[in-house]
Protein backbone atom coordinates (compact mmCIF):
# COMPACT_ATOMS: atom_id res chain seq x y z
CA UNK A 1 0.00 0.00 0.00
CA UNK A 2 1.10 3.50 -0.78
CA UNK A 3 2.12 5.71 1.71
CA UNK A 4 -0.97 8.15 3.28
CA UNK A 5 -3.59 8.54 5.59
CA UNK A 6 -6.62 6.41 5.31
CA UNK A 7 -9.84 8.30 5.93
CA UNK A 8 -11.12 6.33 8.85
CA UNK A 9 -14.54 7.32 10.83
CA UNK A 10 -13.71 9.11 13.80
CA UNK A 11 -16.52 10.02 16.50
CA UNK A 12 -20.14 8.84 15.33
CA UNK A 13 -23.46 9.89 16.36
CA UNK A 14 -26.80 9.07 16.18
CA UNK A 15 -29.45 11.65 14.35
CA UNK A 16 -31.95 13.21 16.43
CA UNK A 17 -35.29 14.22 15.54
CA UNK A 18 -37.28 15.84 18.32
CA UNK A 19 -36.50 19.45 17.23
CA UNK A 20 -36.91 21.14 13.60
CA UNK A 21 -34.63 23.59 11.69
CA UNK A 22 -35.92 25.54 9.18
CA UNK A 23 -33.90 27.89 7.23
CA UNK A 24 -35.15 30.12 4.91
CA UNK A 25 -34.74 28.67 0.92
CA UNK A 26 -34.94 30.79 -1.71
CA UNK A 27 -36.17 30.08 -5.29
CA UNK A 28 -33.39 32.36 -6.95
CA UNK A 29 -30.44 30.24 -7.94
CA UNK A 30 -27.15 31.87 -7.07
CA UNK A 31 -25.30 33.73 -9.03
CA UNK A 32 -21.58 32.83 -8.92
CA UNK A 33 -21.03 36.39 -11.12
CA UNK A 34 -23.02 39.73 -10.31
CA UNK A 35 -24.97 39.87 -7.60
CA UNK A 36 -28.75 40.03 -8.04
CA UNK A 37 -30.88 41.21 -4.69
CA UNK A 38 -32.96 37.87 -3.16
CA UNK A 39 -34.85 39.33 0.26
CA UNK A 40 -37.94 39.04 -1.33
CA UNK A 41 -37.38 35.64 -3.14
CA UNK A 42 -38.08 33.37 0.03
CA UNK A 43 -40.39 30.86 -1.18
CA UNK A 44 -40.75 28.81 1.89
CA UNK A 45 -38.54 27.01 5.04
CA UNK A 46 -36.75 24.11 4.77
CA UNK A 47 -35.63 21.39 7.29
CA UNK A 48 -32.70 20.33 7.36
CA UNK A 49 -33.69 16.93 8.89
CA UNK A 50 -36.44 16.45 5.93
CA UNK A 51 -33.99 17.50 3.21
CA UNK A 52 -30.68 14.91 4.32
CA UNK A 53 -32.09 12.10 6.40
CA UNK A 54 -34.65 9.81 4.48
CA UNK A 55 -34.50 7.07 6.99
CA UNK A 56 -34.29 8.34 9.95
CA UNK A 57 -33.93 5.37 12.64
CA UNK A 58 -30.92 4.24 10.03
CA UNK A 59 -28.65 7.61 10.17
CA UNK A 60 -26.10 8.44 11.55
CA UNK A 61 -23.37 11.10 11.60
CA UNK A 62 -19.51 10.39 11.38
CA UNK A 63 -16.39 12.99 11.24
CA UNK A 64 -13.46 11.83 8.76
CA UNK A 65 -10.52 11.70 10.30
CA UNK A 66 -7.32 11.27 7.10
CA UNK A 67 -7.17 11.92 3.71
CA UNK A 68 -8.09 9.03 1.36
CA UNK A 69 -10.94 10.55 -0.01
CA UNK A 70 -9.56 13.88 -0.64
CA UNK A 71 -10.44 13.72 -4.49
CA UNK A 72 -14.00 12.91 -3.75
CA UNK A 73 -14.45 16.01 -1.42
CA UNK A 74 -14.64 14.27 1.90
CA UNK A 75 -11.99 16.26 3.73
CA UNK A 76 -10.53 15.49 7.45
CA UNK A 77 -12.93 16.84 10.02
CA UNK A 78 -16.16 16.83 7.00
CA UNK A 79 -18.96 15.37 8.98
CA UNK A 80 -20.70 12.44 6.83
CA UNK A 81 -24.67 11.83 6.73
CA UNK A 82 -24.41 7.77 6.49
CA UNK A 83 -27.92 6.05 5.79
CA UNK A 84 -27.61 2.09 7.48
CA UNK A 85 -30.82 1.32 5.56
CA UNK A 86 -29.58 2.01 1.89
CA UNK A 87 -28.00 -1.30 0.46
CA UNK A 88 -24.38 -0.43 -0.94
CA UNK A 89 -24.06 -0.42 -4.74
CA UNK A 90 -21.29 -0.47 -7.07
CA UNK A 91 -19.10 3.23 -6.98
CA UNK A 92 -20.91 4.26 -3.66
CA UNK A 93 -19.12 5.52 -1.09
CA UNK A 94 -19.47 3.85 2.52
CA UNK A 95 -18.53 3.34 5.81
CA UNK A 96 -17.01 0.05 5.79
CA UNK A 97 -15.85 -2.17 9.01
CA UNK A 98 -12.50 -3.83 8.22
CA UNK A 99 -11.35 -6.46 10.56
CA UNK A 100 -13.11 -3.78 13.46
CA UNK A 101 -12.19 -0.90 12.28
CA UNK A 102 -14.07 1.58 10.07
CA UNK A 103 -12.70 3.49 6.96
CA UNK A 104 -14.61 5.84 4.27
CA UNK A 105 -14.28 4.13 0.97
CA UNK A 106 -15.84 3.59 -2.36
CA UNK A 107 -17.22 0.74 -3.23
CA UNK A 108 -16.02 -0.95 -6.63
CA UNK A 109 -16.66 -4.24 -8.01
CA UNK A 110 -15.08 -5.92 -10.80
CA UNK A 111 -15.77 -9.32 -12.27
CA UNK A 112 -15.95 -11.25 -9.46
CA UNK A 113 -13.98 -8.97 -7.00
CA UNK A 114 -14.31 -6.13 -4.55
CA UNK A 115 -11.73 -3.13 -3.93
CA UNK A 116 -12.51 -0.29 -1.54
CA UNK A 117 -11.03 2.38 -2.93
CA UNK A 118 -9.83 5.18 -2.07
CA UNK A 119 -10.08 8.75 -3.58
CA UNK A 120 -6.28 9.92 -3.39
CA UNK A 121 -3.50 8.91 -5.76
CA UNK A 122 -1.23 8.51 -3.10
CA UNK A 123 -3.07 5.22 -1.83
CA UNK A 124 -4.03 2.06 -3.56
CA UNK A 125 -7.11 0.08 -2.94
CA UNK A 126 -8.05 -2.50 -0.54
CA UNK A 127 -8.59 -5.87 -2.21
CA UNK A 128 -11.43 -7.65 -0.12
CA UNK A 129 -10.57 -11.21 0.23
CA UNK A 130 -11.89 -14.03 2.13
CA UNK A 131 -9.30 -13.55 4.84
CA UNK A 132 -10.65 -10.20 6.00
CA UNK A 133 -13.77 -9.73 8.01
CA UNK A 134 -15.85 -6.65 6.27
CA UNK A 135 -18.89 -5.14 6.93
CA UNK A 136 -20.15 -2.37 4.94
CA UNK A 137 -21.78 -0.14 7.77
CA UNK A 138 -23.82 1.99 5.52
CA UNK A 139 -23.47 4.40 2.37
CA UNK A 140 -22.73 8.00 2.88
CA UNK A 141 -25.30 10.00 1.21
CA UNK A 142 -24.32 13.82 2.29
CA UNK A 143 -20.83 15.41 2.92
CA UNK A 144 -20.83 18.28 5.22
CA UNK A 145 -17.88 20.33 4.52
CA UNK A 146 -17.08 23.76 6.10
CA UNK A 147 -16.15 26.31 3.06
Amino acid sequence: MKKGRHARAGEIWKARFYSRVDVPLYMSEVAAGFPSPAEDLIDKRLDLNEFLIKHPSATFFVRVEGTSMIDAGIHPGDILVVDRAIDAYNNCIAIVAIDGEFTVKRIRKQGDKCYLVPENPDLEPIEVSGDMTVEVWGVVTYVIHKA
